[in-house]
Parts: structure tokens; C-alpha cells; sequence
């Protein structure tokens, strides 16, 4: 066995976790994602809707599942039903399909953070619930200390992780607009609770290299692509070469190209 390596803790973890999510893989996909990397996937989204217009979700959620992944469906969709007024079909729905957890976020519609905090504590009761925090639109401001308060009042609400919103196309919330990160909005959240319970959205390798570097082998990141699912714990570990000295001793630098 290779020596040196970062200490990575085996699932169900605490720190470290890989979410990925699941944008309408078929059932053989899913099936090639658990017995490649079951191992490696803490938590597994069913991004935005795409659970509510794809055939066989109950039967991917139950793979996923049984492959001791936490599974949820995207943000999004409980955001569409909440604007409908139909919180109790939501939670049928998801019921249904056999979903542990939850997302509880308010990137596309305007939740007032008091009614977002009991809404956290209420599915708290019977689910594991993440939390989003972050709009999905641009035009959308908040002052760096609202994020960090926002993080600090949905964690005490009962959120076991709360998200920083990035989007897929990585260039907003903590990204701008050439998806470069924002270190100084990142630092604010950091110094004020710590990373151990925010997940940072990283979808692109070289955000993925960021956070590590920054942060560590054991940085929380999430909406990893099923195919880079791999890919990411060798960065994680120092086997790319992107990350293959950060983790070895000062004697060794030497070696450096």
C-alpha cells in the first residue's frame, strides 16, 4: 500500500463527502456509477426536476440506496411545489420514490429566511436536510456576512449541510462570472462557521483543485459529475498531478519538476 497519502475516512463520514448528482442517468449508468464508486459517493442528487420527468426513479433511488448513498432530490423541484402551495405533495412525492433526505433551497424563488428556517426544522424531524444558500440568478447581491449568517441560522435550524450555490455553469454565488472563485466571500464563511458542515458546489476540476488545495483532502464539494467521481479522490489523495505534492513531506518537494 502507498504510504503518505491523505487520511480518508471510510463511509458514512462526516467530513470529506462527495456529493454527485444525477442530471437523467439510465438504470445502466447508475448501476456502472455504484459498482465503479459506490464507495466514493456520500450523497447523490437527483438534479433539478429531473426525477419528476424521467422514467424508473424510484428504482434508481432505491440502487443508490442500497448502495448506502444518501439520496435527494434537486432544490429546484421542491421550490416548484412550494410555489404551488403543495408542500404535502412534495413530501408524497418524494415519499414515493423513497428519498432520505432533502434539499431545502430558495435559488429561483423568494423565501423569506424566517419561513426557510422552520421549513429546515420541520423536515429535520424525518429527513436528513441540506440547505442551499445562494440565488441562481446573477442580478441577485448579498453581502458576503449574508451568507455566512444565513449559513449560521440553517445549520442551528437543522440542516446537517448547508450548500453554497454555484450552478452548474459555475458563475455565480460563490464564482463569478469566468468561474473563478471568490475568495474573499469564501473566507468570510470560513472564518465564521468553519467548513466542516458547508458542501461547496465544485463541478469543474480546476474548482475541485481549488477547494483541496485551500482546504484539504477532506473539503466537503458537490454536483460532481458521475464520471469524475473517480477522477476527484485521486485529487483528493494526491494521485493526479494536479495535487501530487500537496500532500507529501518537505523532504520530497525536492522531486518537483
Amino acid at each position: 500500500m502507498l504510504d503518505l497519502l491523505p487520511k480518508r475516512e471510510t463511509k458514512p463520514r462526516a467530513s470529506g463527502v462527495t456529493m454527485v448528482m444525477d442530471k437523467g442517468l439510465g438504470m445502466h449508468q447508475a448501476e456502472d456509477l455504484c459498482e465503479t464508486a459506490a464507495h466514493l459517493v456520500d450523497f447523490l442528487k437527483l438534479g433539478f426536476g429531473t426525477s419528476y420527468v424521467s422514467k424508473k426513479a424510484a428504482e434508481k433511488v432505491k440502487l443508490y440506496r442500497d448502495h448506502n448513498m444518501k439520496v435527494y432530490v434537486g432544490g429546484t423541484l421542491l421550490e416548484a411545489f412550494l410555489i404551488r402551495d403543495q408542500l404535502d405533495e412534495y413530501l408524497r412525492y418524494i415519499d414515493s420514490i423513497g428519498c432520505d433526505t432533502v434539499e431545502v433551497s430558495d435559488g429561483s424563488i423568494k423565501l423569506p429566511p424566517e419561513e426557510k428556517c422552520r421549513l429546515i426544522s420541520r423536515l429535520a424531524r424525518e429527513y436528513t436536510v441540506l440547505s442551499e444558500v445562494g440565488a441562481k440568478d446573477s442580478s441577485v447581491c448579498m453581502e458576503n456576512e449574508q451568507w455566512s449568517e444565513a449559513m449560521k441560522n440553517e445549520l442551528a435550524a437543522g440542516s446537517s449541510f448547508v450548500i453554497a450555490e454555484a450552478r452548474e455553469s459555475c458563475n455565480v454565488g460563490i464564482y463569478g462570472s469566468q468561474g473563478m472563485a471568490d475568495e474573499s466571500l469564501i473566507n468570510c464563511i470560513h472564518e465564521a462557521i468553519g467548513t466542516e458542515n458547508v458542501l461547496w458546489e465544485a463541478p469543474l476540476k480546476k474548482q475541485q483543485v481549488w477547494f483541496i488545495k485551500l482546504f484539504g483532502a477532506n473539503v466537503n464539494l458537490g454536483n460532481i459529475a458521475p464520471a469524475d467521481t473517480v477522477a476527484l479522490e485521486t485529487l483528493r489523495v494526491g494521485l493526479r498531478g494536479d495535487t501530487f505534492f500537496d500532500f507529501l513531506p518537505e523532504n520530497m518537494q525536492s522531486y518537483k519538476l
